[in-house]
């Protein structure tokens, strides 16, 4: 299964988003935080994570790029717990167990996005706010597009290789 990991290109994310994501950490669209905003709530580093902010499961943080890249079914669920977490201690869901479903369902959409796309794909999203809530869109930047080989980090339990 895939999702997708925050990269960065350049150090852009550290001044434009109040909570910057850290490099190599799992995200998911995070659409979810905006579902209530309205063209009041869009000045500053929040329009920045508005428009373009993809979601951090680890930091809460946002990143303006993700590579997509292969996710062992651990690793999955450990982010699902910790999403559920949050969705308890930001989000005032009553339990964790409460909140999995959620979670979960966060997840799913994001591998969902990441499924038919080759390891190193970056990813970036744009939202808008029309009429009937956000709209989100999705622009996909093949691997060999990108020269992401550079920038890639590749890891599993034993380390990086």
């Amino acid at each position: 299964m895939n999702l997708a990991r925050a990269i960065h290109f350049d150090e852009s994310d550290m001044r434009i988003f109040y909570a910057p994501a850290r490099t190599g950490e799992w995200c998911i669209s995070g659409g979810f935080e905006f579902s209530n905003w309205s063209d009041a709530d869009l000045a500053g580093k929040a329009r920045q994570a508005f428009a373009n902010g993809w979601l951090g499961v680890e930091t809460f943080g946002r990143v303006t790029f993700v590579a997509v890249t292969r996710i062992e079914e651990d690793e999955l669920a450990a982010l699902a717990n910790r999403l559920a977490e949050h969705f308890v201690e930001v989000w005032g869901a009553p339990t964790v167990e409460a909140a999995l479903p959620a979670a979960r369902e966060e997840l799913a959409q994001m591998a969902e996005l990441c499924a038919d796309h080759a390891p190193n794909t970056l990813l970036t999203v744009s939202r808008e706010l029309t009429e009937a809530g956000v709209r989100e869109s999705f622009r996909v930047i093949e691997a060999e597009d990108a020269g992401l080989e550079q920038f890639a980090i590749h890891g599993d339990a034993e380390g990086l290789h």
